[in-house]
């Protein structure tokens, strides 16, 4: 599918970088983000600069969006300059923000009124996934579709799992959250109880991440920690957005969430004292008073 035109939309940790690979693979890419500067190496890189969702729509084929929020996402789908407004019949759009599902499927269906086809495709891995290639890609929608671009999304992804209809890739990335997110805790818990027992973190990082307790957390965040680097990989912002969809989510099903519910009131903590551009690595502050 490489004589496929290619629009990508959203420029920051992540997206710069799945653009990139896009590029390097040989395809014909066109981006576009609210700052334009962040698109310049990949305009030096090759990459075709176009000035909104609308000229992105009018010049591909197969359009990427990856925005901070669902108010984004709805923004640049549906908005007055929006995709599904301009893009042309049989083009492909794949949203990769963590979105809510409710958004997904209604942009799946607002997708097929036009003869459009519309995926929510969140992924995980974080600034250095992205960065490697190595993202771990969550597919909801048409499944012959999700086959037909599972190419594509290789460029980028290590695995590519397709979860069911319009809305369930959205599911899939609330239980990743919700997974990391009581595991940040235990990750953080972990290194203060190390050190206030006069031991070497680093010495019992090399222990436990390769046994039972073994995490990506564990492994690529904990020493982040230790070396004082908050640079985001992922935004707490986002994180803590991310935390409330999954909430919203879980109230619809009358679930209850405590370590959901705890890991956010974390983290909205450090939000309000200024943290909220930091990386979720820097949560080990809630105890590092």
């Amino acid at each position: 599918m490489r004589d496929q035109k290619i629009g990508f939309i959203g420029l920051g940790v992540m997206g710069k970088s799945i653009a990139s690979h896009l590029l390097t693979a040989g395809y014909n890419v066109a981006v576009y983000n609210r700052t334009k500067s962040k698109a310049d190496e990949l305009i030096a890189a090759g990459a075709k600069w176009m000035d909104s969702p609308k000229t992105i729509a009018e010049n591909s084929n197969i359009i990427f969006t990856m925005v901070g929020y669902p108010e984004d996402v709805k923004e640049v789908y549906l908005g007055e300059h929006g995709l599904l407004n301009y893009a042309k019949q049989g083009s492909y759009l794949i949203d990769l923000t963590t979105s809510t599902p409710t958004l997904a499927i209604n942009l799946f269906t607002e997708g097929e009124k036009r003869k459009l086809f519309v995926l929510d495709a969140p992924v995980t891995g974080g600034d250095i996934g992205a960065q490697n290639g190595t993202l771990t890609m969550m597919v909801g929608g048409n499944k012959a579709i999700y086959e037909k671009l599972h190419s594509i999304f290789a460029v980028f992804c290590k695995a590519i799992v397709y979860q069911g209809a319009a809305g369930a890739g959205q599911h899939a990335k609330m239980c990743n959250q919700i997974a990391i997110a009581s595991n940040m805790i235990g990750v953080a818990e972990a290194i203060v109880y190390a050190k206030n027992a006069g031991l070497a973190p680093e010495k019992v990082l090399d222990a436990i991440s390769a046994g039972a307790a073994g995490s990506w957390s564990l492994s690529h965040l904990a020493p982040r920690m230790l070396q004082d680097d908050y640079s985001p990989g992922f935004f707490i912002k986002h994180f803590i957005k991310d935390m409330g969809i999954a909430l919203e989510e879980a109230d619809r099903m009358n679930l209850k969430l405590p370590g959901l519910q705890l890991a956010k009131q974390l983290y909205d903590t450090l939000a309000d004292k200024g943290e909220e551009n930091s990386g979720t690595q820097a949560i080990i502050k809630y105890w590092n008073k």
